[in-house]
C-alpha cells in the first residue's frame, strides 16, 4: 500500500505511472453486470438482505462451482461475504481460538498472516520455494511437531501465480481431514490460468474444507467488495451469527448485479480478458527473462509474475521506491509476500493494458539490466 501512495503521488506529479503493482484487473465489470446495476438502481429498494446473501445470487454460485468442479454444490452451502477479506475474518472468528496454529505458505498473501495475528492466532509459515514450486505439500506437513488447528492454501497463489498440482492438493485435503486441520482452500484466481497445468478444488476431495471465492479477480470486480465460502454445515450458524453482528449483509447493489456475472455474455467477456493476460504474460516473461532476470516461479496462473533480483538488490523496497522515482513504474516489493526471502524479490502484476506491459519493459530495461 505504500507502493500504492506513492503511485497516486507520483501520477499527481509527473502524470506518467504505469502501475504494474496493483493485484486487481484493469477492466471494468461485465457488460451484463454493469447493466444489472443500473436495472437494480431504478427497481429495487436496495435495502438490508438475508445476512448469508440473497437466494439467486448464492444459486448462481452454487451453480458455477458445481459446474466448475463437477461435484454437488448446493445454494444453503454458499456463504455469501464483504468481499473475501470479509469472509477470512469471519471464518478465522468462527475456528480458531486465541493461540491456535493456523499454517501458510511463504510467500504467501500477507492478509492473511496480518488478520490471524490480530485475532491472536499463532501463525507458522512453510518456506516454499522453487522446490515445491512455491506451494506447501503434504511432506511440509509430516514434519510439523503436530498437526495444526489449520492450514490455508491458495491456488493460483499470490504473489507467485502458482498452482497446486491436483493430485497434490487432493493429498492435501485428505491430510486435513485425517488429522483435524480445518483447510481453507482459497479459490480467488479460479478461472485465469495458463499452458498444462490446471486449478482443482479442495472440495472435490473433502466437504470438511473451506472454500474461498471472489467476484474481484477472474471477474473483474474488486471495488464491488463480494465474496463467498463453501461452508461445512458445522461452521455455518457461528458464521451468520457474526456476520449478522459485523457486516449485517453483504452490499445489496453488488449482490443484485453480481448474479449476472455468471451469465455466458459474462463468461465470454471475462474469457476475453484470461486470453489478454496470456499476451501479457508472455511479453513480460520474455522481457524479463531477456533483461536478465531468469529466477522466476511458475507463472500458472492469477496475473503475477514474481522474480529473484538478488542480484540486483538486498533491498526490495528502496528497489521498487527508486524504480517508480526514475522510470514512473510501479512494481510491489516482496517483503510483503515473504517475511525472509522478500527483500529481494517483487512482484509484478500484467492485468494492465498490453501497451502498458510493453512500455513498462522499455523503462525498466536499464534498472533490470543493473
Amino acid at each position: 500500500m505504500d507502493v500504492f501512495k506513492a503511485a497516486a503521488l507520483r501520477t499527481r506529479t509527473h502524470g506518467d505511472v504505469l502501475s504494474l503493482a496493483a493485484g486487481q484487473p484493469s477492466t471494468s465489470a461485465p457488460g451484463p453486470v454493469l447493466q444489472a446495476t443500473r436495472d437494480a438502481l431504478d427497481g429495487h429498494l436496495l435495502g438490508y438482505t438475508e445476512t448469508l446473501g440473497i437466494l439467486p445470487l448464492r444459486e448462481a454460485i452454487a451453480q458455477y462451482h458445481a459446474a466448475e468442479a463437477g461435484v454437488p454444490v448446493d445454494a444453503d452451502d454458499v456463504v455469501v461475504t464483504t468481499g473475501s477479506s470479509g469472509a477470512f475474518t469471519l471464518l478465522f472468528l468462527a475456528a480458531f481460538d486465541i493461540g491456535d496454529t493456523v499454517v501458510m505458505a511463504r510467500p504467501g498473501y500477507p492478509a492473511y498472516r496480518n488478520t490471524l495475528a490480530a485475532l491472536g492466532c499463532r501463525v507458522v509459515e512453510l518456506d516454499c520455494g522453487p522446490q515445491s514450486r512455491f506451494q506447501p505439500t503434504v511432506a511440509m506437513l509430516e514434519s510439523l511437531p503436530e498437526p495444526p488447528k489449520g492450514l490455508i492454501i491458495a491456488s493460483p497463489a499470490n504473489p507467485t501465480g502458482t498452482i497446486i498440482d491436483p493430485s497434490e492438493l487432493a493429498a492435501i485435503a485428505r491430510w486435513c481431514q485425517a488429522h483435524g486441520t480445518l483447510l481453507i482452500s482459497d479459490e480467488i484466481y479460479h478461472g485465469i490460468s495458463f499452458g498444462d497445468v490446471e486449478t482443482s478444488s479442495a472440495w472435490e476431495t473433502s466437504r470438511d474444507a473451506v472454500v474461498v471465492g471472489s467476484v474481484s479477480k477472474y471477474f473483474s470486480m474488486t471495488g464491488w467488495r463480494l465474496g463467498w465460502m463453501l461452508l461445512p454445515t458445522y461452521l455455518r450458524r457461528a458464521v451468520e451469527r457474526l456476520a449478522s453482528n459485523m457486516t449485517v449483509c453483504p452490499p445489496a447493489i453488488s449482490q443484485v448485479a453480481a448474479i449476472a456475472a455468471f451469465t455466458e455474455a459474462s463468461r465470454a467477456e471475462l474469457d476475453g480478458h484470461v486470453r489478454r493476460y496470456a499476451v501479457n504474460r508472455r511479453i513480460l516473461l520474455d522481457g524479463l527473462t531477456a533483461a536478465g532476470v531468469t529466477d522466476l516461479a511458475p507463472a500458472d496462473g492469477a496475473f503475477y509474475a514474481y522474480a529473484d533480483i538478488a542480484h540486483l538488490t538486498d533491498d526490495s523496497l528502496t528497489w521498487c521506491e527508486e524504480a517508480l522515482a526514475r522510470t514512473g513504474v510501479a512494481v510491489a516489493p516482496g517483503v510483503d509476500f515473504d517475511t525472509v526471502h522478500g527483500h529481494h524479490t517483487i512482484r509484478f502484476s500484467f492485468a494492465g493494458a498490453t501497451a502498458d506491459i510493453e512500455e513498462a519493459l522499455v523503462r525498466l530495461q536499464p534498472l533490470l539490466r543493473g
